[in-house]
């Protein structure tokens, strides 16, 4: 029996620039760049070389610690590039793609396989990168098997792309990636949609959660916390949702396609909308040809405004992520900024701010902070907006100053950086909580593994 999540704390941080629910084909990218740094922990030891040929799905390099776990082309082409950082650290892969795209072919996979062999399929296939686990956030382990996966269906970030809309028509290639899946637990596959309309709330060989309340509702941080909370030894696997497409599409027609629909959104951008493109593709090709001005003083950033990653003008799409956000760059000084009504931005707090008196107001914010870095100031401000049974401030501080003991007490196995976004944005200290919430994860993963 399915059981509703109902969240009462969070915050909605509506924001102006949403997309408008139409799909275009984004101009096709002359490059693909994948970066290793997008697969938190893994050690790349490289298989393609500078030079070498490659079809889409071709393996570019494999886990230094799990050989079997690969990383595959998304495109055909040649690579033309690799960019090493310090001590030869391997910081990207750039392929010249092809025109005319063309596949390895890996076979229809027969869905009557055991678990071993779609593990295995998974495996060679590349598709293992989208499987990622808690504790510590990071790439499931193969070797291990979880007690449930969560899968979530109701993206509530700001400016988030529209889940029901993107993965509409996709039922079929949706309903083999989650039946794989179901055979690599003893537990359940739990999926959290917003609405029955989801094409996901109709999924067999799945439980189905209806999600409602304000953000970070969506986030399977939430959800785990809610249904299934992880114990030390215990393992839960994550997928996002639009990611059971390419694996769905993977196990029914042979070919990795790494095609995905991404929404280019925020209030710098004057007509935004969808595109249709390939994880890797330079970013570019969607921002600065459809309504984003080349001189303007914007930040680009590969996912939504709380978590994601800021890009350069020549930056590509990250691997996980679906929206493109530009936003204005927040390098401005606002003179008195502390001592006078704000009517223009957002807060929690009712002292100079008005934005609780109109809860539906769109805000077109930048990236100012508005303020410096300082010691902890305890305002019990976090507990309103953070939803798990976790003590925040507390779980931050015991990272800060490495308690590892005290970590595992208060929950650190079931969170993930992108559950401190909330907290990080309403901090007056400004605490770059999911900085560190990151380094006390790895921390962990390094010392208990």
């Amino acid at each position: 029996m399915s059981k509703d999540i109902k969240i009462k704390k969070g915050l909605d941080i509506k924001l102006v620039g949403e997309a408008d629910k139409t799909v275009e084909q984004a101009i096709i990218s002359n490059f693909c760049t994948i970066r290793p740094e997008d697969f938190h922990s893994v050690i790349p030891k490289l298989i393609a070389k500078e030079g070498t040929r490659v079809q889409a799905g071709d393996v570019l390099f494999h886990n230094k610690d799990i050989e079997a776990m690969k990383f595959v082309s998304p495109v055909s082409g040649e690579v033309v590039e690799i960019e090493r950082g310090p001590r030869r650290r391997i910081d990207a892969i750039k392929i010249k793609a092809d025109k005319p795209q063309v596949f390895k072919d890996f076979g229809k996979f027969d869905m009557t396989s055991d678990a071993a062999a779609t593990k295995a399929h998974l495996l060679a296939s590349g598709c293992w990168a989208f499987i990622k686990q808690r504790p510590y956030d990071v790439i499931a382990n193969p070797e291990k098997s979880p007690k449930s996966i969560f899968i979530s269906a109701n993206s509530t970030a700001p400016l988030a792309a529209d889940l029901d809309f993107v993965l509409s028509g996709k039922e079929q290639a949706l309903q083999a990636a989650v039946s794989a899946l179901a055979k690599l637990t003893e537990g359940k596959v739990h999926i959290g949609v917003g609405s029955n309309n989801s094409p996901l709330a109709s999924m067999n060989d799945a439980t189905i959660h209806k999600v409602s309340g304000p953000h970070p509702a969506g986030n399977v941080g939430t959800h785990i916390n809610k249904l299934d909370p992880i114990n030390k030894g215990e393992t839960v696997w994550t997928v996002n949702a639009q990611d059971l497409v390419i694996i769905g599409e993977l196990l029914l027609t042979g070919k990795f396609n790494a095609e995905r629909i991404v929404a280019l959104a925020g209030s710098s951008v004057k007509k935004p909308r969808y595109f249709k493109t390939i994880i890797g593709s330079e970013v570019s090709t969607m921002v600065y040809d459809n309504g984003v001005d080349k001189d303007g003083n914007d930040r680009i950033i590969s996912g939504n405004v709380l978590s994601g990653k800021q890009l350069k003008p020549d930056g590509s799409l990250g691997f996980y992520h679906n929206v493109i956000t530009v936003i204005p760059e927040g390098d401005d000084y606002e003179f008195f900024g502390w001592n006078k009504p704000v009517f223009n931005k957002i807060s929690t707090s009712r002292a100079f701010t008005f934005s609780w008196l109109n809860p539906k107001k769109k805000y077109a914010l930048n990236t100012n902070t508005n303020g410096e870095h300082r010691a902890f100031v305890v305002t019990g401000s976090y507990e309103e907006v953070f939803p798990l049974d976790i003590f925040p401030m507390q779980i931050l501080k015991a990272c800060m100053y490495q308690d590892l003991d005290e970590m595992e007490a208060l929950g650190m196995y079931e969170v993930a950086p992108e559950d401190f976004a909330l907290t990080e944005f309403i901090c007056v200290s400004k605490q770059p909580h999911q900085d560190i919430i990151r380094k006390g994860l790895d921390l962990m993963l390094k010392e208990i593994g």
